[in-house]
């Protein structure tokens, strides 16, 4: 039996400089095929998708809303051709009633211990239509290292520069914050992996560079501590979302390896200011992730805020405009009150208005979104920004002895396909 697994592709924020990660949810899922079934992947962002190939289930991966269009695009052709569709992922559980107008099945819910009963009903004829396993999670210790070896690895450098590799050290969120859908997804309680399963994972993975994407690392503070210890013997070079605002959680990211992190600024607080100051002060570079369109944001509201950020020497910063996803809390108030402006899911972006803002015109906080883009970026681009980033990664993994490593590293996913085809 062979499956199709496919990573559709979706537009990218116009603004913002185009590269592209390796994708983490379709090299987990592909962990939980069974062995004695073959895996071809395309990741459609970095390759042209090859309708031709001989298979007997596609399988669609999409991770975000305005990348499901086109899986449904890709979905009827396939179906055309009298192949069958399943469909999973983030994008498939938050769209999972249309999706299913353009597949034969969809799977709702993490695929740890499930899979194979999928695989066991195509073989039967017997495909469900649904598979839900929403809020009905797997062990944790079900979870697996990911099956890298289906990427194509020099696919994902960016001006020949290696892309970080992701990884998670957990599942779920505690916090309910207004525009996420984590909980809708993950559920709100934090499920931690084991830390020796992690880092096994870790030691398997030949680039020096990662990016931890656990929807926040600040969930549990022993957990924490014990996780950055573990990684300190790794010498490994790492991103992630936010850390506690702890000196020893601090100093022990920094000693474990942190590169920088996401950091959400709402404001233009003292907090916000010491927050930042706090993780650069350790060499930890911080890349803040900016929301605009709340309902207190106005024209000067926003220029008051880049401002703020240019003052603070940011290191990095990705604007978006406020999104109502669905079973997000901020799309169930802005439908209550009407001010959703449409369903074109291809614009639901971050950098599209697709809602009514409350302090200003739709086309004045597009125009705002803009303005904050190249107002921040005006002085000195993205991309050389990005670069100072990346000359600190490369004194760090001088100073630890990894440099020479991380340069090899590059070279080895060919002998990982080769592994991947003796499967």
């Amino acid at each position: 039996m062979k499956i199709k697994l496919i990573y559709p592709k979706w537009p990218k924020l116009s603004r913002q400089t185009e590269f592209h990660l390796p994708p983490h949810g379709p090299v987990c899922f592909a962990a939980a095929v069974p062995e004695d079934v073959e895996l071809s992947f395309c990741d459609e962002n970095v390759e042209e998708l090859n309708f031709d190939e001989k298979v007997d289930l596609v399988a669609i991966s999409a991770m975000l809303t305005c990348q499901i269009p086109r899986g449904w695009e890709i979905a009827d052709i396939y179906r055309g051709l009298g192949v069958p569709v399943i469909f999973g992922g983030i994008g498939t559980m938050l769209h999972s009633e249309e999706t299913l107008e353009h597949a034969d099945s969809v799977f709702l819910g993490e695929a740890e211990g499930r899979f194979g009963a999928v695989i066991e009903d195509v073989r039967n004829n017997k495909l469900r239509k649904v598979y839900n396993y929403l809020l009905d999670f797997p062990d944790t210790r079900l979870i697996g290292p990911a099956r890298r070896s289906i990427l194509k690895r020099d696919l994902y450098n960016y001006r020949g520069v290696q892309m970080v590799d992701l990884i998670h050290a957990s599942r779920g969120c505690r916090f309910n914050c207004f525009p996420c859908c984590t909980p809708f997804l993950g559920g709100r309680q934090f499920r931690p992996r084991e830390i020796e399963s992690v880092v096994s994972e870790l030691q398997g993975i030949d680039n020096n560079r990662l990016f931890f994407v656990d929807n926040s690392m600040a969930q549990n503070d022993e957990w924490e501590k014990t996780l950055f210890r573990a990684l300190i013997p790794l010498k490994k070079k790492w991103i992630s979302h936010p850390i506690k605002d702890d000196d020893e959680i601090l100093d022990l990211a920094a000693e474990a390896g942190c590169w920088y992190v996401y950091q959400a600024i709402f404001d233009t607080s003292d907090h916000i200011r010491r927050r930042v100051k706090r993780l650069q002060e350790r060499g930890i570079g911080v890349e803040g992730t900016i929301i605009l369109g709340m309902d207190d944001h106005d024209e000067d509201y926003i220029k008051r805020l880049v401002d703020f950020l240019l003052e603070i020497n940011l290191d990095l910063a990705e604007f978006t405009i406020l999104t109502p996803f669905p079973h997000t809390p901020i799309r169930a108030d802005l439908e209550a009150a009407g001010r959703i402006l449409h369903n074109d899911w291809r614009r639901y972006t971050g950098g599209d208005v697709v809602f009514q803002p409350a302090l200003m015109s739709a086309e004045k906080l597009q125009e705002m979104y803009y303005y904050a883009w190249d107002t921040f970026y005006g002085s000195c681009s993205q991309e050389i920004k990005m670069a100072q980033l990346f000359m600190k990664v490369l004194e760090k993994e001088k100073e630890s002895g990894t440099y020479h490593r991380q340069r090899l590293a590059g070279r080895s996913w060919k002998g990982d396909k080769k592994k991947e085809q003796t499967r």
